[in-house]
């Protein structure tokens, strides 16, 4: 079957005054990342992986920081839509895995909760998902988080794209409901930046 490897990054700068969310799970610290979003370092690596293994852009494609509707917005609503482009290019995930580099807090105490909720966002089983850590001795990040992410994803063999739609329907149903709750009007997300031109991530959400 036909293979597909995807690569993320992203990094964010911790900030005070804000709640720290990694892998959509609010962690106990003094501060929390800056971003457009909610900051999710993590979250935003996998779904960058995701988006590049199918070729489809990189989360500012789909959700520009220039525009005021994703502010704060919780970075799930960015993975959900990137695994709608995995399902719709006919690809599912094998396994994903991450390194996270930070100097605080300690992730190895959470590790396995940290795994277990990507899991489930992902939809995969924990046993599928990697979570290590490092700390950026050196490097002068002490006061930055950074997340690498690599996805390996392998071909459903559904070469009509009806059939796929249909795959993904339940999919496309979620990410309308939560988007529904972020915005004051309904908005179709299967078209969000697909005849966008690129933006500058350099500080994307």
């Amino acid at each position: 079957m036909g293979m597909r490897i995807g690569y993320g990054f992203d990094s964010h700068a911790f900030k005070p005054g804000v709640p720290l969310v990694i892998g959509g799970l609010k962690i106990e610290h003094p501060e929390g990342l800056a971003g457009h979003s909610d900051g999710d370092v993590l979250l935003h690596a996998i779904t960058d992986a995701l988006l590049g293994a199918v070729s489809a852009g990189d989360i500012g494609t789909f959700f520009p920081p220039s525009d005021p509707r994703w502010k704060g917005a919780e970075s799930h609503v960015f993975l959900q839509t990137a695994l709608e482009e995995v399902a719709t290019a006919g690809y599912r995930i094998v396994n994903v895995d991450t390194v996270l580099v930070l100097a605080q807090p300690k992730i190895v105490p959470i590790a396995g909760e940290l795994r277990e909720r990507v899991a489930e966002l992902l939809g995969v089983k924990p046993g599928e998902v990697g979570i290590k850590a490092k700390t950026p001795e050196g490097l002068g990040q002490d006061h930055v988080a950074v997340a690498h992410a690599t996805v390996l994803l392998e071909s459903l063999g559904i070469n009509d794209p009806a059939a796929r739609m249909v795959a993904v329907a339940d999919v496309e149903d979620e990410i309308n409901q939560v988007v529904k709750g972020l915005v004051d009007a309904p908005r179709d997300i299967s078209a969000l930046g697909r005849k966008t031109p690129a933006f500058n991530t350099d500080d994307l959400t």
